[in-house]
């Protein structure tokens, strides 16, 4: 891969995962894949695979901002995403860090990562409330699968196409923010329908649900792959649309190891933003 001399840069504010297949090591695939410049801000080391998370290890608050100052400080038009944030303090510290928006940051997306494909739960009870609070100051983008939604959205789990709608619209008044809802777990769709809203337009994608694929990451790829089509200079609906391509390539590519699959996030059947 060839970078141009100054490539646009996207930093990521996420976990790390052991096995590579989810977290700031999908990120950083994902944005060279997509030809930019990845930077990390790592909040949790994470010992796990694909099927379970086996611990969890936070890192020190101070050092998560050391790393924001570091990553942000001199530079200019940065994509950021958040990931795994998993406690209140690690999430004061990030909003601590971004302050008013520094002119360093591009645009920012939060994933609320809160429960890993797995089951296991990836943000503590006591951190919600800052979750929240912190998607209301600073995102331009949440990305809330079902069962993150509902967590926004006072409990109510979106179960149909028309659920979704209005709990993403619901959740874009309430936060001031653009929404992409994921319905990878709709029960009820042969497909893996997704509906983004900005402001008071929204549109579908569809792509068609790929069988026999087990693995884990969709999400931070996905939301991974609308920062780095921020970053190469793509409007924001355009940037959704194009991540939504690059996600559905790099599932029909997976790899399959054995014990586990993971995404091949350089398939490269997708094209990249302009």
């Amino acid at each position: 891969m060839k970078f141009p001399k100054k490539p646009p840069l996207a930093l990521t504010i996420a976990g790390s995962d052991c096995s590579g297949g989810a977290g700031l090591e999908a990120d950083l695939k994902t944005f060279a894949a997509h030809d930019v410049y990845g930077m990390a801000a790592v909040t949790c080391v994470v010992a796990e695979t694909p099927r379970r998370v086996v611990s969890i290890q936070a890192i020190r608050p101070a050092i998560v901002a050391e790393q924001l100052a570091c990553c942000l400080g001199g530079l200019d038009g940065v994509a950021v995403k958040t990931g795994m944030l998993f406690s209140a303090a690690i999430i004061r510290a990030v909003r601590a860090a971004l302050g008013q928006r520094p002119t360093s940051v591009r645009r920012l997306i939060v994933d609320p990562v809160m429960v890993a494909t797995s089951g296991a739960r990836l943000l503590r009870e006591d951190a919600v409330r800052a979750l929240r609070e912190f998607i209301g100051e600073h995102a331009d983008l949440v990305t809330p699968n079902l069962d993150e939604a509902a967590i926004l959205d006072n409990g109510r789990r979106p179960a149909t196409r028309g659920a979704m709608e209005d709990a993403a619209a619901r959740i874009a008044a309430r936060f001031g923010c653009a929404v992409l809802m994921k319905g990878g777990h709709l029960h009820d769709s042969r497909g893996a329908p997704d509906f983004f809203i900005e402001g008071a337009e929204g549109f579908w994608m569809e792509a068609r649900r790929v069988r026999g694929i087990a693995t884990h990451g969709t999400g931070c790829a996905f939301s991974a792959a609308i920062a780095a089509n921020l970053a190469r200079g793509c409007p924001l609906r355009d940037a959704v649309r194009r991540a939504k391509r690059y996600l559905t390539s790099a599932i029909r590519g997976s790899l399959n190891f054995g014990p586990w699959m993971a995404l091949h996030h350089q398939h490269g059947d997708f094209p990249l933003g302009e």
